[in-house]
């Protein structure tokens, strides 16, 4: 049976923020264990994103736009910003600290902000491996145009590409545009599939879906999306977890002792300053803590 999921809406000053996985129906799609859909919004000149810094272990993050701008700066020094059609992959390893703002010279003016951002858990083997921030611009992102379709792999391998971002595990993460009337099979080449709706209305082998949802087809399932009017979609998945995990505000870990760990280590300050933005910091949740998050 195909599952459809409803995202819960959250408000962050302005922006509105939807939260596909997590959810009581899917812990998890693959190795991705947490998908959030980021506007689409605009905002006015002088205000913008403004994600302080905060930790992760044990994940990487995958940002992709379809408009807007998002300025990334880390503990190793990073400083990036992403424009529509590039990735941002950021390995936390054993401990990253990161934010994540609207860069100055696009907040002066009235500018957009559309994407998706997503967690994607490690491998156990690897979820103390060195921290790592990759950027990868869109013309270096294998790409395919046909019949009004157009793909491109962010992650992973589909449709006989494969992306250059270095993942740990077998990855799905693919951006879909169609043209309305535009039809195109999901990829099947994957154990966990689940096709995200940002935009537009479309059927999915024959049957209506609605915008802004995520939809896990039935397993064996043809995946057929067809787009009623212009489509935007995000399709991900791939290799089920290695095992149980734990989810506690930004740490993912197999351990719960590892996330005891990391709780200890962002109090005490032992995940590092960032260069050019180390005025501010998001502290430990404390009252009332976050209901953490358990992956069987």
């Amino acid at each position: 049976m195909t599952l459809l999921i409803a995202p819960r809406v959250h408000d962050i000053g302005g922006l509105e923020v939807r939260r596909a996985v997590p959810s009581l129906q899917a812990r998890s799609v693959g190795p991705f264990v947490f998908i959030d859909h980021i506007g689409p919004a605009v905002f006015e000149p002088g205000q913008g994103l403004d994600v302080r810094p905060h930790p992760h272990i044990g994940l990487a993050t995958v940002t992709f736009l379809w408009s807007g701008e998002i300025g990334h700066r880390d503990t190793l020094g990073s400083d990036q910003v992403i424009r529509a059609g590039d990735v941002n992959w950021m390995t936390a390893g054993r401990g990253i600290a990161h934010s994540e703002r609207t860069p100055g010279p696009e907040r002066a003016g009235i500018h957009p902000l559309h994407g998706i951002q997503t967690w994607v858990a490690l491998p156990r083997s690897a979820e103390e491996t060195a921290p790592a921030f990759h950027h990868f611009a869109a013309e270096r992102l294998p790409q395919q145009r046909r019949n009004g379709a157009w793909l491109r792999v962010i992650a992973g391998r589909a449709y006989g590409e494969e992306s250059p971002v270095r993942v740990f595990a077998d990855t799905l993460n693919v951006a879909l545009d169609l043209e309305a009337d535009a039809e195109i099979d999901l990829d099947t080449g994957h154990a966990e599939r689940s096709l995200y709706l940002l935009d537009g209305e479309a059927q999915l082998d024959g049957v209506d879906v609605p915008a802004r949802h995520l939809i896990i087809p039935e397993p064996g399932a043809r995946g057929r999306l067809r787009a009623k009017t212009p489509l935007k979609a995000m399709l991900m998945g791939g290799e089920p977890l290695d095992g149980p995990r734990h989810l506690w505000w930004n740490f993912v870990s197999s351990s719960k002792e590892r996330i005891e760990q990391a709780k200890d280590d962002w109090r005490a300050g032992r995940f590092g300053t960032i260069p050019g933005d180390d005025q501010d910091f998001i502290p430990l949740p404390e009252t009332p803590a976050p209901k953490p998050v358990d992956y069987p």
